[in-house]
């Protein structure tokens, strides 16, 4: 339709959204489906974020606020970087949004010019290639595969970087891989964009909290101090507190960017939910408890899954570092045959076959630009999670 910008055609819904969609139709339709395509934590806001948030309804918080944050915010976010990253921001330094994607977004909006380059390594989370192109640059997707970790390597990245790059969009641990970078592999890449004083990080730090010991998390500034000045940290509350609709993602950066996403945010939304805003205080400043509870609840999960997804028929499923996600090769599986008749030819056949023979929703590699893989979510209970793996067991032993 020639009514309709250019700039859709270049870009595709989100392939997570349609897969939960799909999930969620199948089972109003009374079909028994287990959906593992969502990315978020299955546990309740803790009762103290909520208080906080009625308390600031009760109160009459429920004006605008600054287009970027109220200042608590900004305050509880600045001591956050401070007491956990060693980073040291001020007000002018913090940007708060309608959740990290839309942080994410106003960076690149308010950055791109046509012909810029932004490297991504791949499996990437599947919106970042599309936000570079709404924002008229050139997504370079990189691939960092299974035989390093999911993890891109300093002579890659070296590889990739062009006089046009201007951004490296980074994350760990990752979604949808779980693969985290230790110290020395976040170092090594530092060391890279320390000799391209025109590349800036773009570091999306959302798992933070779901990492799994011995892994320790570092952000890249932490690591290279010297980076500070061209590196735009990006967190939110989303992951660690489970507060995904509550939509509170934030970051820390140098201030004319600051400013600049600030005239974009203005110009779009204005400011995020106050009471939100509010709750996201209470997050940031209150009890830390739930984090190390909910981490051990997501830590035994993987094992469970892990251990069982490695059992199947033409799988291999490396262990996540953190976040809630699998990212399991399935190269033993393509070429063979479904019970259907339908041969398996790419990772989105097998994840079709799969959610039509045995009722289990994931989503497939290629969406996040790596194949021949699928993602699945274990941000469900133990049970279902046991029951979903024992239906990949059996839907892998019966192709031919």
């Amino acid at each position: 339709m020639s009514f309709l910008a250019e700039s859709l055609s270049r870009v595709k819904p989100s392939p997570t959204i349609a897969v939960t969609t799909k999930a969620n139709e199948l089972k109003a339709a009374g079909k028994d489906v287990i959906g593992l395509g969502a990315g978020e934590p299955d546990f309740d806001t803790p009762e103290n974020i909520k208080t906080a948030a009625k308390t600031a309804i009760d109160d009459g918080r429920t004006k605008y606020t600054a287009p970027d944050g109220i200042v608590e915010l900004k305050d509880a976010i600045c001591a956050k970087f401070e007491r956990e990253n060693g980073l040291k921001y001020e007000r002018g330094n913090i940007s708060v949004g309608t959740g990290g994607k839309q942080v994410l977004y106003n960076a690149l909006i308010a950055t791109l010019n046509p012909g810029d380059e932004v490297i991504i390594p791949a499996p990437y989370w599947v919106s970042y290639p599309d936000m570079v192109l709404l924002g008229g640059g050139t997504p370079v997707s990189v691939e960092a595969g299974i035989e390093t970790g999911f993890k891109l390597t300093a002579d890659v990245l070296e590889a990739a970087i062009t006089p046009k790059t201007k951004w490296l969009i980074f994350n760990s641990p990752s979604n949808p891989t779980g693969a985290g970078y230790s110290r020395d592999e976040m170092k090594a890449l530092t060391d890279v964009l320390l000799r391209h004083d025109h590349v800036w990080v773009m570091t999306d730090d959302m798992y933070e909290h779901i990492a799994y010991p011995p892994f320790e998390f570092v952000t890249p500034a932490q690591v290279e101090p010297k980076l500070f000045e061209r590196t735009l940290t990006v967190n939110g509350v989303s992951k660690a507190y489970a507060m995904t609709g509550w939509r509170i993602g934030y970051a820390g950066g140098p201030v004319p960017l600051i400013n600049a996403m600030r005239k974009v945010q203005s110009q779009s939304t204005s400011n995020p939910s106050s009471i939100s805003q509010w709750a996201a205080v209470e997050a940031l400043n209150g009890p830390q408890d739930y984090i190390a509870e909910s981490r051990e609840a997501f830590q035994r999960r993987r094992d469970l899954v892990v251990s069982m997804l490695n059992q199947c028929n033409g799988i291999e499923c490396p262990t996540p570092e953190g976040a809630f996600y699998v990212y399991p090769s399935i190269a033993g599986c393509i070429g063979k045959t479904a019970p259907s008749g339908k041969k398996i030819e790419t990772d989105e056949d097998f994840v079709t076959e799969l959610l039509e023979v045995e009722g289990v929703a994931a989503v497939h590699g290629e969406a996040f630009g790596l194949s021949p893989y699928f993602r699945a979510s274990y941000a469900t209970s133990d049970e279902v999670l046991e029951e979903a793996c024992q239906r990949i067991q059996r839907f892998c032993g019966s192709l031919k």
